[in-house]
């Protein structure tokens, strides 16, 4: 019997973290990326849905296909 698969989503990072706010930083850090072009497939929960809005302007959600 096969395990159902989790809901995740594949973030990627688009932008510097130079000059932003400390905050914005520690998200990206906890979100597992830190350098442009880095991609991170995380769990599909509130939490990280909160980290990505917080971060928006940084990275982009990758529509997997």
């Amino acid at each position: 019997m096969a395990k159902a698969k989790a809901n995740t989503v594949t973030v990627r990072q688009t932008a510097s973290p130079l000059r932003r706010p400390a905050d914005q930083r520690a998200t990206l850090v906890g979100l597992g990326l830190n350098k442009m072009g880095r991609t991170k497939t995380l769990e599909d929960t509130p939490s990280v849905r909160g980290m990505i809005k917080k971060v928006a302007h940084l990275v982009e959600v990758v529509e997997d296909k």
